[in-house]
Order: C-alpha cells, then sequence, then structure tokens
C-alpha cells in the first residue's frame, strides 16, 4: 500500500438513503458505519452524490462563480459586506485574515434569510446577488439541494451513532430549519514569493460542509494526525501542528463527489468523539480556482448538547463534558463578530 493511498480520505456513498425502501436496509446500515468510522478518524470525508446530483449542475455554479469574479472590481465592491451586516455579500481579495495572515482569496457570502432583515444588526442583513444572468436562480436551486442533503446524512449519522428513531427525531428537530451558509470563494494561484495561504488552517464551526471544488489539484489539504498517519508518512511530509504530529493530505476533487467534513457542533454532540478537523488551502496552480462550501448549520435556535448515544459509546471515564454546550445562534454571533474586525476572520478562534 503507497503512502498516498494509505492517507487518502474514504468515499462514501450516500445512495442508500436516498432509497428508504426496506430492501437497502443493510446498505444503510454499512453506509452509517462508513460515516461513524470517518468522523472519529478523520473528521473529513469524499461523499459521493452522483446518484443524487447531476455533475452538470455544480459544474454550471463553478462557471457562473467565475464569470462573478471576473466582473471589474467595481462592481464586485457593490456588493460589499460593509453594505449589509458584514456577513452577507462580497469580501475583496486579502480581506479575511487568517491566523494573523491575509488569505489569499475573494468570496461572496449568503446565508439563510431571516425575517425582518436589519442590517444594523449581525447576521440580519438581506443576501447580496450578482447580477450575473442565472446566478441567483441556480445557486438557490443548488441551497435547496444542499439542504436537502444534509438531513439525509445527518440521518445516517445518526444511525451511525445508534441513535434510536425517537433520539433521531429530537436531534432532527434542531436541525431541521438549518441557518445555512454558502460561500463562492476565487482562488488566484499564490504569487510564487508568497509565504501565505490561499486560505489559512482552520477548523469549520457549525455542523455539516459540502465542498464542490472545480478539478484544480493540490489545493485543499487536511491535517491527519490519527493514528498511523504519520508512521504511513514519508519523514519530509510530517508537519507540527501545536501538540500534534500528522501529515497534510490533499483532498483532490473526485468527479461525482464533495468533500464533506464535520464543523465543531458534531464536537460538542458527540462529546469529542467526532472531531472538527484543521484544513487549509495552498493554490500554487496556474489557473483561477472557484469553490462553492455549503454549511449546513443547526438551527438558529438549536440548543446543541451531547447526545445520549454518543455518551454510550464512551468510557464512563470519557464522559466529562467535553464542552460547554451551545445555543448554535449565540455561538455563531461570536463567530461572525470577528469578520474583518481588529484583524480577525471567520476562520479565527
Amino acid at each position: 500500500m503507497s503512502t498516498l493511498k494509505a492517507n487518502a480520505l474514504p468515499i462514501i456513498d450516500i445512495a442508500p438513503f436516498l432509497n428508504q425502501d426496506s430492501k437497502d436496509a443493510k446498505l444503510r446500515a454499512s453506509t452509517a458505519a462508513a460515516l461513524h468510522k470517518a468522523c472519529i478518524e478523520y473528521g473529513f470525508f469524499y461523499l459521493d452524490i452522483s446518484a443524487y446530483v447531476d455533475p452538470a449542475v455544480p459544474e454550471h455554479l463553478t462557471q457562473l462563480g467565475r464569470q462573478f469574479f471576473a466582473l471589474p472590481q467595481e462592481e464586485k465592491d457593490a456588493l460589499s459586506l460593509k453594505n449589509q451586516d458584514y456577513a452577507r455579500g462580497y469580501a475583496r481579495l486579502k480581506e479575511n485574515v487568517t491566523n494573523g495572515k491575509a488569505d489569499n482569496h475573494e468570496g461572496i457570502d449568503f446565508y439563510k434569510p431571516v425575517e425582518n432583515p436589519d442590517k444594523t444588526r449581525p447576521l440580519w442583513g438581506e443576501n447580496q446577488w450578482p447580477t450575473v444572468p442565472g446566478f441567483r436562480e441556480r445557486y438557490e436551486e443548488w441551497t435547496d439541494k444542499m439542504k436537502a442533503l444534509g438531513l439525509i446524512v445527518m440521518e445516517a449519522m445518526a444511525q451511525g451513532l445508534g441513535m434510536t428513531p425517537e433520539e433521531w427525531e429530537d436531534l432532527r428537530k434542531q436541525v431541521d430549519d438549518s441557518f445555512w451558509v454558502m460561500r463562492v470563494i476565487g482562488y488566484p494561484p499564490l504569487p510564487n514569493d508568497e509565504d501565505g495561504f490561499s486560505c489559512g488552517a482552520h477548523k469549520d464551526y457549525g455542523c455539516l460542509t459540502f465542498l464542490y471544488a472545480d478539478p484544480t489539484p493540490s489545493a485543499l489539504q487536511v491535517f491527519s494526525s490519527r493514528p498511523g498517519a504519520v508512521v504511513l508518512a514519508y519523514p519530509s511530509s510530517v508537519a507540527q501542528v501545536g501538540s500534534e504530529k500528522g501529515v497534510w493530505i490533499n483532498a483532490d476533487p473526485i468527479p461525482g463527489c464533495v468533500v464533506c467534513n464535520i464543523g465543531e457542533m458534531w464536537e460538542i454532540w458527540t462529546n469529542g468523539l467526532y472531531r472538527s478537523t484543521l484544513h487549509q488551502v495552498v493554490h500554487r496552480g496556474s489557473n483561477y480556482r472557484v469553490s462553492i462550501p455549503f454549511f449546513f448549520e443547526p438551527n438558529f435556535e438549536a440548543d446543541v448538547k451531547p447526545l445520549a448515544a454518543a455518551l454510550r459509546l464512551q468510557e464512563p471515564e470519557d464522559r466529562k463534558e467535553y464542552r460547554k454546550s451551545v445555543v448554535y445562534g449565540d455561538f455563531l454571533m461570536g463567530k461572525v463578530s470577528n469578520n474583518f474586525a481588529g484583524g480577525k476572520g471567520k476562520y479565527d478562534s
């Protein structure tokens, strides 16, 4: 087994959960178990959605994104975050900062629409849509598909955790009105003398991320400190992040798949059994890369706390509270208040 293959992220087909026919029960159980294993070992995996989405759909979305980023700067600036709530809208190249360094990307952010918008209130503004023909319509369709996918994956993960039907229904009520976020991100190549990152190392803070990206290789990197990862790696590829040794794994796009990772809310739900994983983007290719992360998040008012099913899987000494329970909206407010203030960006702690 080669080092590359040994440290590759798992690929999980979600197709068995698209059809609730009872004859697929064994396949669903196998998928649920694979998700559980991937969440424990990596916090990242490929999700094969070829049975759920025509590959031409997200490809078209990247084309629309590319058209937007190719607009004159003043047209993009007309959708600036400052026009609304400093969360919804466009951020210029290097406007966001992670770990004290400017990120070499530009992007436009959309959030779940809210009742009675008020741009003076954090998160409570209105989305700003580009005038690129078809942009809003196609991206709103994608939003609907990803929200539905979020519930499908959540159900599969609930089964993987061994939740009872009643426990799953309780959890479902915490995510059935997801306060979702979607970004469209444009990455020019890093300059040859650039010592920074296209996007600095960070963990996602919500629930589930579904990332579709154009075919650019060797850009998205995932940090793996799982047992054996360092042993299987070439010595020159071993990295030290904080107190952990590990390797950065390239998560190159795979046709028919999105890259999926879990956020910090799953750390709380599982009392630390699942861990959100560091990842970064270092794009040194010659092309302009476009990626579309969709963040399937809990409901704004969701009370996120350890799940009984997760506690049942832990030894008594591991059942102490891993981290404090949170109301998701309060947690999100704390994160978004960092945006572009005092050198801190949306990915900083």
